[in-house]
C-alpha cells in the first residue's frame, strides 16, 4: 500500500510517501509544497492546492494522513494553517481517500515510543526506520513521521480482522 502523509502549513506543507508491505516499510518520495508569502491568502491556498493534487497524481497513493492543527498563542496563525489543512483535507478527499487524521502527540508516539518526543528524535527515528533516505528537510520529516504512523494504524486494524 502506497500512503502520502502530510505536515500541514501555509508557507510550507511537507509531504512524504512510503510504500508499507506488512510490517515493512520503504521511502518512495518526500519534499515541500512552498508557497510565497506575499501572495493574496486565496491564491496561497489554490496554489497549495494545485501542487497537492500534483503530489497525488505522481504517487497515486491509497492512503492519506495528516497531521492535527495544534492551537499556538497566535490565533491568526492557526486560523491560516487551519486553512492549509482544510485545503489540504479537501484535496485528499478528492482524490477519493478517507484521510487518517493525527495528534502531533501520536505521530511521535507511533514513531518514537513516547508522545513527548522532541523534533530531533523523530527525525532520527525517520531516518533509521527509512535507511538511505534524502529528506528534503524538517517538514518533510514530519510528514514521513505521520505516513509511518498511519501504516502502523492501518496495518494494526488489519491485525485486528477490521
Amino acid at each position: 500500500m502506497i500512503v502520502l502523509g502530510l505536515d500541514p502549513g501555509l508557507g510550507t506543507t511537507g509531504w512524504g510517501v512510503i510504500r508499507a508491505e506488512g510490517n515493512r516499510l520503504s521511502h518512495l518520495a518526500n519534499g515541500r509544497l512552498r508557497t510565497g508569502t506575499a501572495e493574496p491568502l486565496a491564491r496561497r491556498l489554490a496554489h497549495l492546492d494545485t501542487m497537492l493534487a500534483a503530489v497525488i497524481a505522481d504517487h497515486a497513493p491509497q492512503a492519506a494522513a495528516v497531521e492535527e492543527v495544534f492551537v499556538n498563542s497566535n490565533p491568526q496563525s492557526t486560523l491560516k494553517l487551519g486553512q492549509a489543512r482544510g485545503v489540504i483535507l479537501l484535496g485528499v478527499a478528492r482524490a477519493g481517500i478517507e484521510p487518517g487524521e493525527y495528534a502531533a502527540r501520536l505521530v511521535k508516539k507511533a514513531v518514537v515510543g513516547t508522545g513527548a518526543a522532541e523534533k530531533a528524535q523523530v527525525h532520527a527515528m525517520v531516518a533509521r526506520l527509512l535507511p538511505g533516505t534524502a529528506i528534503d528537510g524538517p517538514d518533510a520529516a514530519d510528514a514521513l513521521a505521520v505516513a509511518i504512523c498511519h501504516a502502523h494504524h492501518l496495518a494494526s486494524r488489519r491485525g485486528m480482522g477490521d
